[in-house]
C-alpha cells in the first residue's frame, strides 16, 4: 500500500487549518522563525522525529498490518521520514523504530528514497530491510530507447541489479524496484507519444508536472494516423516493457501500461477524476500487443531462473555481454559513446543447486537490445546451443523456425529480441 505520512494536506503556515495544526503545531517541521520546514514540496514535513508523530505513524502502520493485513508499504518521499534536526539520519527515529517493530520488520518495505531536496536523495543507501524505487533504471531505459543514452554500460548495470548501487552495503538486486513509469509522470503509451507535457486542464498554466521526461514521440508529438510512426511507437513501448520485465530486482508496472492506457499528454493527473486518470478495462485492439506481450514475459520470470536471479553467480559466469559480431564486450566498446547494439547471453546450465546439492539446470537465453536508428545483423553464438528459437521480436511476427547457431538475425531499428537456446 502507499502510504503518505511526510506531510499533509494543511500547506505552509497560510494554509487552512483542517487537522494536526488546530491540535499542535510540533506535528511539523518548524524553522524557528514561525515558518515550517518544506522538503516535500508540499508546504510542511511532518516531524516523525517527535515520539508521540512517531508513535501515530507506528501505531497506524500496525493497525494495517494487523487489521486489514497489508502485506507490505511503499512509502513516499521516504527520506523526509528520516529526518532528526535538520538533516537526514539513516539512524534517527524513524529507520529504528521500523527495525526494531516484530510487526513491520516482517513485511515488505519500499522506499521513494528521495524527497524534494538535494541531501533527500538516498538511491542505494536505505538500510537492509529495505528496497527503494530505481529511478537510475528508469531514466536509463529512457534515455537509452530514446537513443541519448550515450553508450550501453549502463543499461547493462541497470538491467543487471544494479550492484553499484546495492551490492556496496551487502544488499541482493532485491533491493531494487526498477520501473520505468509510475502513478507520477507519463504513461507508457504517453512516453512514446509526446515530447511535451499538456497538463493545461490542470489549471496550472502547464506550469505542474516534470518537464524532465525523457520521452521522444518518434517524429510527431501527440496522436497521429501516420502508419510508420504508430508502428515505431508500438516497437519503442514492446522495448521499454521487455527490457523491465527481464530486468533483475524488482519490477515495477504501472497498472494500464500492460493495455496502452493514455492521459492524453498529462503526466501530473493527481487533480483529475475523469477519463484522464480513470482505468479502462477496455482493450484497446491496436495496443493488444503490450498485453500478449506482459503475459509472456511474466510467466517466462515465473517459469525459467534464468530470468530470475542475481546474476554471476559465485563461481560460475552466468552472463556473457555480446557485441553484434557475437564476440564479448572489449573496454573499447563498454567505453564506446556510440555503441546503441547489446546482447547477453543467460546461461541456464548449470545455475546453483538445489535443496539435494544437485546442480540446477533451465534454459538459457540469448537477449538482444538494438536502439540504433538502423537495422542490424546480430549472430547467434555458435557453441551455445544446438539451435535457436525465437522467444521475443519487438520487431517481427515469430515464425516459430528453428535457428542454426553461427547464423545472423536482423534487427529492425529500435528493436529487443530474445531467444532461447535449446540442446539436445
Amino acid at each position: 500500500m502507499d502510504v503518505v505520512y511526510n506531510h499533509t494536506a494543511e500547506g505552509d503556515r497560510t494554509g487552512p487549518t483542517v487537522g494536526f495544526r488546530g491540535l499542535d503545531g510540533a506535528y511539523y517541521r518548524n524553522t524557528g522563525s514561525g515558518g515550517y520546514v518544506d522538503v516535500t514540496g508540499c508546504g510542511n514535513t511532518v516531524d516523525v522525529s517527535e515520539p508521540q508523530v512517531l508513535r501515530l505513524v507506528m501505531d497506524s502502520l500496525r493497525y494495517w498490518v494487523e487489521e486489514m493485513h497489508v502485506d507490505g508499504f511503499r512509502f513516499d518521499l521516504a527520506p523526509a521520514l528520516t529526518r532528526n534536526g535538520p538533516h537526514v539520519d539513516l539512524n534517527g527515529p524513524f529507520l529504528a523504530a521500523v527495525h526494531q517493530d516484530p510487526v513491520l520488520r516482517e513485511v515488505k518495505l519500499i522506499a521513494e528514497p528521495w524527497d524534494a531536496t538535494g541531501e533527500g536523495y538516498l538511491v542505494g543507501r536505505f538500510p537492509p530491510l529495505w528496497c527503494e524505487w530505481n529511478d537510475r533504471f528508469r531514466d536509463t531505459v529512457r534515455d537509452f530507447w530514446r537513443g541519448r543514452a550515450g553508450g550501453v554500460r549502463e543499461l547493462a548495470s541497470r538491467f543487471s541489479g544494479s550492484r553499484d548501487l546495492y551490492a556496496v552495503e551487502g544488499r541482493l538486486p532485491l533491493a531494487s524496484v526498477n520501473f520505468v513509469t509510475a502513478h507520477d509522470g507519463y504513461t507508457l503509451r504517453d512516453l512514446v507519444t509526446y515530447d511535451e507535457k499538456r497538463n493545461h486542464a490542470n489549471g496550472e498554466h502547464n506550469r505542474d508536472g516534470t518537464d524532465d521526461n525523457r520521452s521522444w514521440s518518434c517524429g510527431v508529438d501527440g496522436e497521429t494516423d501516420d502508419g510508420a510512426v504508430i508502428a515505431l511507437r508500438h516497437r519503442q513501448a514492446a522495448n521499454m516493457l521487455s527490457t523491465l520485465l527481464l530486468s533483475t530486482g524488482v519490477p515495477m508496472l504501472t497498472a494500464g501500461d500492460e493495455r496502452g492506457r493514455t492521459q492524453a499528454g498529462n503526466n501530473n493527473a493527481f487533480c483529475q477524476d475523469n477519463e484522464t486518470s480513470w482505468m479502462s478495462w477496455r482493450l484497446d485492439p491496436e495496443w493488444r500487443h503490450l498485453y500478449d506481450l506482459s503475459r509472456t514475459l511474466l510467466r517466462l520470470r515465473s517459469e525459467h531462473r534464468a530470468l530470475n536471479q542475481p546474476r554471476a553467480s559465485a563461481g560460475h559466469q552466468d552472463v556473457t555481454w555480446l557485441q553484434p559480431s557475437g564476440h564479448e564486450m572489449t573496454e573499447a566498446a563498454w567505453h564506446d559513446p556510440q555503441t546503441t547494439t547489446l546482447g547477453v547471453f543467460l546461461t541456464g546450465d548449470p545455475i546453483g543447486v538445489d535443496a539435494w546439492g544437485d546442480g540446477c539446470r533451465d534454459t538459457s537465453f540469448l537477449l538482444w537490445w538494438h536502439a540504433g536508428a538502423h537495422p542490424v545483423d546480430v549472430l547467434l553464438p555458435a557453441s551455445r546451443a544446438d539451435h535457436y528459437l525465437e522467444v521475443v521480436r519487438t520487431d517481427a511476427v515469430l515464425t516459430g523456425e528453428k535457428l542454426e547457431p553461427g547464423g545472423t538475425v536482423s534487427l529492425l531499428d529500435r528493436t529487443f529480441a530474445m531467444f532461447a537456446a535449446v540442446s539436445g
